[in-house]
C-alpha cells in the first residue's frame, strides 16, 4: 500500500504542471488544464487516507523535473528508465504505456501500431482509451500516437497542446483532425 503522495508544481512552456509522486516513483503528470480536485478521486483510491504532501525536493530527486525542462528546451530527449515510476493501471495498460515508452523522439505511431506491438493488434480502440488514460504524458509520449490517416486525433492535454508537443519534436505531415472535445 502507498504511504505518500508528494506533488510539486513547475512552470514549463509558460503553462503550470503538476508532478505527483509516491515512494515508488513519478505516478501522474497533471497537465495546464488539468487541476488538483480533478485527480482527488484518483488519489483516495490509489492511497486511501493518505494526505497530500508538497514536496519539490522528492520530485526533484527523481530526475522528472529536469527531464521535462529539457525537453520543453527543444532537447532530443528520450524515455529513460533512470526516472523511477509507479504505473497505476491495468495490465494491459501497463503495456501500451510502456510501449509508448518506445516510440522514438521525433516520430509517431499509430494506434493500430502500438496494438500491434503489444501483441493485440485488433485492440486498436482499447489501445486508444489506455493512450488516452496515460498518467505520464511526455516521458511516456501519447502525443507521438496519432490517427491511421496522420491526422491528430485526441489528447487528453487538448489539441492544441498535443501539436506544439509535435511541433517541439519537428514532426510534420500530421493534419488537424480530431474530436470537438479536445479543442482547447
Amino acid at each position: 500500500m502507498r504511504k505518500r503522495i508528494m506533488w510539486a508544481t513547475m512552470e514549463l512552456d509558460g503553462r503550470p504542471w503538476v508532478l505527483i509522486a509516491t515512494e515508488l516513483g513519478i505516478c501522474r503528470i497533471v497537465m495546464p488544464n488539468e487541476t488538483m480536485e480533478g485527480w482527488s478521486s484518483w488519489m483516495t483510491r490509489i492511497a486511501p487516507g493518505v494526505e497530500l504532501e508538497e514536496n519539490e525536493a522528492a520530485l526533484k530527486r527523481t530526475g522528472m523535473m529536469d527531464w521535462l525542462q529539457s525537453y520543453f528546451a527543444g532537447d532530443q530527449i528520450a524515455y529513460t528508465d533512470e526516472i523511477p515510476l509507479d504505473l497505476i493501471g491495468t495490465t494491459f495498460q501497463q503495456q501500451v504505456w510502456r510501449e509508448l515508452g518506445r516510440v522514438p523522439y521525433g516520430e509517431t505511431r499509430t494506434y493500430g501500431d502500438i496494438a500491434t506491438a503489444v501483441g493485440r493488434p485488433s485492440a486498436v480502440r482499447a489501445v486508444g482509451a489506455a493512450n488516452g488514460a496515460n498518467p505520464i504524458p511526455l516521458l511516456l509520449p501519447c502525443h507521438r500516437i496519432i490517427g491511421a490517416n496522420r491526422k491528430l486525433t485526441g489528447f487528453r492535454g487538448g489539441l492544441e497542446l498535443k501539436r506544439r508537443l509535435l511541433d517541439i519534436e519537428r514532426i510534420e505531415g500530421v493534419t488537424d483532425g480530431g474530436h470537438a472535445r479536445f479543442n482547447f
